[in-house]
């Protein structure tokens, strides 16, 4: 019986299979083997876009709900809280579900193999918290099942790359993936042998490139939307400093589709009313009313992938006002992440540490996961293995190539 790999992951997801030994991935869109994780729901058309048509649609204002980074909210209570939804009551576990059982239909369409079981990647640690971790994984198991799919194993992300990365390493290297995703940062240790890999540790924090995205967004675009700023209050001549928790919510890609509740829109009108810099407030109130989180986030997104390709970049806010924006360059992003990219490191050093190693063991880096491509990054997990022969895996397709390879295996 067939077993599709699936990474599901919290900005890309991917699909694949073995054929003669060999991953083959599926075409989840017609112009890539990657299908980023996102969703939207047209309240014209009424009907659930997913991948490149659901950032589509939102970049043409079409009237819907954007949602994107699903993958954070597994393990939180907020999964199972039901919302209307094109005229159903979905909560988003079936939100989830639905993106995987489009996933499954691209893969049984292009294969022409029916796919009743999957092997899913997941992260080491989907969260800090045991119990958290563990409902994540339940979480997911039961989207598998609402998806379609009769049954559903799980493999560590790294260690599906370490599978698809061995090649690089002749026998008895020793090799650390590291594997920077857009929500978590995983890490295996493995030894390579003769005909397997010897898995000796992997080690997970929540922590990726979602927070990249979030640390430039609280200490650059907020402040301009009123982040900081001094409200007087309503009786008196005292102030104080405007509630931190919308603006973090705000700069928080999984948590900006609840802030367009009336609760939220009230809040942000009762601070512009008593605010000593009415200017900046006025903006909050702006991208609330007219639904401009995402649009803020994709601006924070390309504004740090140009700084980090090119040395300098923009987030261009003019969406919200005319000729609004911040500059970026490749130091000033390296000093707001590096506190980041630092406790990556300080994990990856835990990896070894639980397998009795010591960093100078590591002969072989291997890179992957998309926000391994930032600099900074590489920077701080190079630094920290001085010794080891540092490449660059597929960024994207590692951990599928990997997924695929032992899928049908999976369930012996």
């Amino acid at each position: 019986m067939a077993v599709l790999g699936v990474d599901f992951g919290t900005s890309n997801s991917a699909a694949g299979v073995a054929r003669s030994g060999a991953p083959h991935l599926i075409a989840l869109e017609a112009d890539g083997q990657t299908l980023p994780t996102a969703v939207f729901f047209d309240f014209e058309a009424k009907k659930m876009l997913i991948g490149s048509a659901a950032g589509r649609a939102l970049l043409a204002g079409e009237e819907g709900r954007y949602m994107r980074a699903l993958k954070s909210l597994l393990g939180a209570p907020l999964m199972r809280e039901q919302r209307n939804l094109l005229g159903e009551k979905l909560d988003f576990i079936d939100i989830v579900a639905r993106f995987l059982a489009r996933v499954r239909e691209a893969a049984q369409a292009q294969t022409g193999e029916t796919y009743d079981r999957a092997l899913s990647g997941r992260p080491v640690r989907f969260h800090a918290e045991d119990a958290r971790n563990a409902q994540a994984e339940v979480d997911l198991r039961e989207a598998y099942l609402r998806a379609g799919f009769e049954d559903v194993a799980f493999m560590y992300e790294p260690e599906a790359a370490a599978l698809s990365n061995r090649a690089l390493l002749q026998r008895d290297d020793l090799g650390l993936i590291v594997d920077i995703g857009g929500g978590t940062s995983d890490f295996t240790l493995f030894r390579n042998g003769a005909k397997a890999i010897d898995i000796l540790s992997s080690y997970g924090v929540r922590l990726g490139g979602t927070d990249f995205d979030r640390a430039l967004s609280l200490e650059t675009v907020m402040p301009l939307l009123g982040r900081g700023s001094q409200i007087r209050h309503a009786f008196g001549s005292d102030t104080h400093v405007a509630p931190a928790t919308i603006f973090n919510d705000l700069a928080t890609w999984q948590k900006i589709p609840f802030l367009y509740a009336p609760d939220s829109r009230r809040l942000a009108k009762d601070l512009a009313q008593y605010a000593v810099e009415p200017d900046k407030l006025a903006r909050l109130v702006s991208v609330l009313g007219d639904e401009l989180g995402h649009d803020i986030a994709f601006a924070v997104e390309a504004g740090k992938i140009a700084a980090n390709v090119d040395g300098t970049g923009e987030i261009d806010l003019r969406v919200i006002e005319r000729g609004l924006g911040v500059a970026l360059d490749e130091a000033g992003v390296d000093r707001l992440l590096s506190p980041l990219t630092q406790q990556m490191a300080a994990a990856a050093r835990d990896t070894l540490t639980a397998a009795g190693k010591n960093p100078e063991d590591v002969t072989h880096l291997v890179f992957v996961g998309g926000s391994s491509l930032m600099q900074v990054t590489r920077g701080a997990l190079s630094q920290a293995f001085p010794h080891a022969q540092v490449h660059h895996g597929s960024a994207l397709t590692a951990i599928v190539d990997g997924l695929s390879l032992a899928a049908q295996d999976a369930f012996n």
